[in-house]
């Protein structure tokens, strides 16, 4: 860049030092206009003192201003010269000063609002039809006029793009339908200084601002955000924007002073180039002790600041500015027309102080002007211009475009400028991220040095920044003290720097990222107190090995071994009158389905998983409904005997022989049916519980449906019930056995085991759920075997003399005979 630039002024260079008439070049006709807002001059004259609304003016030149309408100039001459983006038509341009004032920026806007061809603006019910001088707006530059321009084109939907404007508030786009930028939003920017402030650990700072709408807003911004990200703002100052104002001075130095109350050492600027220079040479004859300045683009790439007598000494300066490509051939461009216009005499009233300045007045800020946003300005108008015509790569269609047909254009398609593809977001911006800059000075001469960039994440090249401290590493800016590892910051009051260092709780732990506050861990890890990372959970279920565990499982072969004992003696003695009293082959079955029903214990131990889940309960029911379908039809046989004698002959027989096993048979197959509707209506599933033990993940199996255990559960204790009023009532005499009292016993001890179970299994949310289940089962069958079994082995092993016909029955048949002759 630079020695293209130094083989331009090299170029004509004696004309090029000689004054011209530039202000001849800031309008041109065409078929459509597109009027610019650009600020030339600095310093308006007698603002305060204006009491007649008559034109405001302005002194002395903003080179930047210039250089930005000759790069809307310089675009508009490409796009005419193009054959593809708008062939056949010409595009001219109007091009006013706005002094960085809006009332200065008002008179232009009125006059590009006036119907084409005339000096008035019709007051109109509807501006469908309506044909401005102009077809869009480029410009103004600062945020201020765009807010006041804004509303005014928002209202005609007229395009008006601007350059520099940056305040988040132009991002409502319903307030603002119209508006269009081609630079990021201060939002963008004051993220990407957090970011910086945090990299380098500085988190005790002050900011500053001028008192105009983009400080104000930028430093509004930068404020919430750095809270957010535990930085301590220590002061607050705005730098007034009317510097002729006598309190003015007094304001500059009343901020430098709360800069040397705060100690701070880095300060965040956030101003266009006239108050930060103010700030700065007051902070020099002041005599403030070096700092490091992060700026932004509205000065630090201005020579305003940077001209300043001893500016060097103000310590390191860092900041941002934005991504923006190389405009080829513009340095040329404006070398040649400098060249060209030396000659003319021709004056302008639209930028008088333009026609006394030189090549050489604006060649060192032409070397690193940020002329590429006004270019996007321009070509995104003519893309949308293209469009809205139909044009294609030959020619342009002859066809009346109005103003607010452009926007639809401009919202929904890209755009291309030098090879480089744009296209505005939902907010109308366009985000081109920025570049870290580095004020290098060598043997006084200043340099622009990118030592970094920003887009999603930043990324610094530390090893070319020296800082003004005396070892040039980066100075310290700290205003608390830094907790132990695993305790946040708790703030006290009002103030952010006031806090206590308060250990992270469980299941907490504390990360660099954010001091301020304690991370929960993930669902699948867990953490002590005062933690700066997360452990995985460990499995809990009841494990084979541990103790509990084998004390059920030997509990559990005892009463297998038990169980499988009385079915032997059973069987070896199956054809006494004892065993054919209490069911013959019958009780067989029922001791196998408990020695099934022990077994399935084995089921709730090791790790579960979903088909286990699924046929736990419908097992141990199923187990248990084959034994009480034995001990039912015991109970029919008992009460058809007592209760019914003369029906008894004829319906004993369904309740004994072979056709017992019928009702065996029917009895399952009704638990079946049940188990099949549980499954339909929701199976029980694996569930990982997080929240019952604090440092494991605890696997269980959920019920999917209450109603579905209620209905596979109830069944067992409807049989349970009718066995029980079937035999409770049942009188024998002292000579006899009274074998419905063992059915009775059997029934109450599985009565009072579910209300326990129930209580536990439905509170119960640790591996004592699959504890409870087996002590459940184990304390059935043992109480089934206790009361109904064992008596009954007893009297085969030791009172053999009573396993007689006589002695059994006479209980079921004989007694209930008797009774009914002696009613006789």
């Amino acid at each position: 860049m630079v020695p293209d630039l130094l083989l331009c002024l090299s170029f004509g260079y004696a004309a090029a030092l000689k004054p011209t008439c530039l202000s001849t070049q800031l309008h041109s006709p065409g078929d459509y206009i597109i009027g610019g807002l650009f600020p030339f001059g600095v310093d308006t004259v007698n603002l305060t003192a204006r009491s007649e609304p008559t034109l405001v003016g302005c002194e002395g030149l903003f080179v930047d201003g210039l250089l930005w309408a000759l790069g809307m100039k310089f675009a508009i001459e490409q796009i005419n010269n193009s054959t593809s983006l708008l062939p056949g038509v010409k595009l001219g341009y109007n091009m006013y000063d706005t002094c960085f004032e809006p009332v200065v920026a008002l008179q232009p806007s009125l006059l590009f609002l006036t119907r084409n061809g005339t000096r008035g603006i019709g007051a109109l019910r509807n501006y469908t039809d309506y044909q401005p001088r102009v077809t869009a707006v480029i410009g103004p530059h600062k945020s201020d006029l765009c807010l006041v321009t804004a509303k005014l084109f928002s209202f005609f939907l007229i395009p008006q793009v601007s350059y520099g404007a940056s305040s988040e508030q132009l991002s409502n786009t319903e307030q603002y339908p119209s508006f269009y930028r081609t630079v990021p939003s201060d939002k963008n920017l004051v993220e990407a200084v957090v970011l910086l402030l945090n990299t380098f650990g500085w988190n005790w700072i002050g900011t500053i601002g001028s008192d105009d709408e983009y400080g104000r807003g930028a430093q509004g911004l930068f404020s919430s955000t750095a809270g957010n990200h535990s930085i301590c703002i220590a002061f607050e100052g705005l730098i007034p924007t009317d510097l002729a104002d006598p309190k003015a001075q007094t304001q500059l130095e009343d901020i430098i002073k709360l800069i040397n109350n705060s100690k701070v050492n880095i300060i965040v600027l956030f101003a266009f180039s006239q108050p930060a220079r103010a700030l700065l040479e007051h902070s020099i004859r002041m005599g403030l002790s070096k700092k490091v300045w992060i700026g932004t683009e509205a000065w630090m790439l201005s020579d305003t600041a940077a001209s300043i007598p001893n500016i060097q000494s103000i310590g390191t300066v860092l900041g941002f500015i934005m991504k923006a490509g190389t405009v080829p051939g513009f340095q040329k461009y404006v070398a040649d027309l400098f060249t060209s216009l030396v000659n003319s005499d021709v004056l302008d009233s639209h930028c008088k102080q333009c026609d006394h300045i030189s090549l050489q007045d604006v060649a060192s800020t032409l070397s690193h002007a940020q002329v590429q946003p006004v270019l996007v300005a321009v070509y995104s108008v003519a893309y949308a211009l293209h469009r809205a015509l139909g044009c294609t790569h030959q020619a342009c269609p002859r066809a009346s475009v109005r103003s607010w047909q452009l926007l639809h254009f401009m919202n929904t398609l890209p755009f291309e400028v030098n090879g480089q593809s744009f296209r505005f977001d939902q907010s109308h911006d366009t985000n081109t991220g920025y570049k870290l800059i580095f004020w290098s000075w060598k043997n006084g001469t200043l340099t622009y040095l990118p030592v970094g960039d920003y887009e999603e994440s930043l990324y610094i090249n530390r090893s070319q920044i020296w800082f003004h401290t005396a070892d040039q590493k980066e100075p310290t800016s700290e205003c608390f003290r830094h907790c132990k590892p695993g305790q946040f910051r708790q703030l006290k009051g009002f103030h952010l720097c006031c806090y206590d260092c308060t250990d992270c709780p469980e299941n907490t732990f504390w990360s660099p990222k954010d001091s301020s506050t304690c991370t929960p861990c993930p669902e699948h890890q867990w953490s002590p107190v005062r933690s700066m990372r997360c452990y995985d959970r460990s499995e809990r279920y009841l494990f084979w090995n541990e103790p509990l565990t084998i004390a059920l499982l030997t509990l559990m072969a005892i009463t297998v071994s038990l169980t499988c004992s009385i079915a032997a003696l059973f069987l070896k003695s199956l054809k006494t009158p004892l065993v054919q009293a209490s069911g013959g082959e019958r009780n067989l079955f029922a001791l196998f389905t408990l020695t099934l029903l022990c077994l399935s214990c084995c089921l709730y131990i090791g790790k579960p998983n979903n088909d286990l889940c699924m046929i736990q309960q419908m097992v141990s029911a199923l187990c248990l409904s084959g034994c009480f379908s034995t001990f039912f039809i015991k109970s029919l046989e008992i009460t058809l005997v007592t209760e019914f004698p003369r029906c008894a002959p004829t319906s004993l027989r369904w309740v004994t022989q072979r056709r017992a096993w019928l009702l065996v048979a029917l009895c399952l197959l009704t638990q079946c049916v049940f188990c099949s509707c549980s499954l339909h209506l929701a199976p029980d599933s694996l569930v990982s519980d997080y929240k019952s033990l604090p440092t494991e993940v605890l696997l269980v199996c959920h019920t999917g449906s209450w109603f579905a255990f209620a209905l596979v559960q109830g069944y067992n204790g409807c049989l349970a019930s009718v066995c029980f009023l079937c035999t409770f009532m049942v009188q024998t005499s002292g000579k006899k056995y009274n074998i419905a009292r063992g059915i009775t016993f059997a029934v109450l001890i599985y009565f009072i085991t579910s209300i326990f179970f129930i209580a536990f299994f439905t509170t119960l949310k640790t591996v004592l759920r699959s504890v409870t289940q087996i002590c459940t089962i184990l304390t059935t069958v043992l109480g089934i075997l206790g009361t109904y079994y064992i008596p009954k082995c007893y009297i085969i092993l030791f009172k053999p003399d009573l396993n007689t016909a006589d002695y059994f029955q006479y209980s079921i048949k004989e007694e209930p005979e008797e009774d009914s002759m002696s009613r006789q």
